[in-house]
């Protein structure tokens, strides 16, 4: 971790007209928290994580989970901040129970799909396997084998990398999670002095 960086709180996208019908997901409890995404919604670049994470510690204060820690330090050491991304999430509440995990990915999934058509990134972003896993629609998919080459997904030139959480338990991981959010700066580098010549 960098010593200059402290991990914040980042604002949460306010969307709700799809929240009520995001309810009949069979994660969500009285208690859940539906969370459409934080950061910059008109950004170019689109990130998705499988499920926001705790948002307060045990006293109830704001917190910044693991998961989102270790992003927000990979995107500062990349030069990206909030106003560059947006992070959204497959499912929009955070598990709190058991759940049958295929039904509520493949509920949780058009959603997301509704988020990107408004959204209109430039480039989107899976983290993990299972984010990968789902729009890619291929069961086998892994991040492994596809990180480090750009993909193509609803249209869109996509980037796959680790999950912040297994970059956090595998700190290994971490050189080459960084170079495939590198590869994703060149880009947009590239294509901006392409735009400005």
């Amino acid at each position: 971790m960098s010593s200059n960086f402290r991990p914040t709180v980042w604002p949460e996208d306010k969307f709700s007209e799809e929240t009520e019908s995001y309810r009949q997901c069979e994660l969500c409890t009285q208690k859940s928290r539906v969370i459409w995404g934080e950061g910059n919604p008109q950004a170019s670049i689109f990130i998705i994580l499988d499920n926001p994470g705790a948002r307060e510690d045990k006293d109830g204060n704001e917190y910044v989970c693991p998961t989102r820690q270790t992003l927000q330090t990979a995107l500062f050491q990349a030069n990206l901040t909030a106003d560059h991304v947006y992070v959204t999430y497959l499912l929009k509440c955070r598990p709190l129970r058991r759940y049958h995990k295929e039904m509520a990915r493949a509920f949780s999934k058009p959603f997301l799909i509704r988020q990107i058509e408004r959204t209109q990134p430039k480039y989107i972003v899976c983290l993990g396997d299972v984010v990968t896993q789902t729009m890619f629609n291929d069961a086998d998919a892994c991040v492994k084998n596809l990180r480090g080459f750009w993909h193509i997904v609803l249209g869109y030139p996509c980037m796959v990398s680790y999950h912040p959480l297994a970059v956090r338990r595998r700190p290994n991981l971490m050189s080459r999670f960084m170079e495939d959010w590198n590869m994703l700066v060149q880009r947009l580098k590239h294509e901006q002095q392409n735009a400005d010549s």
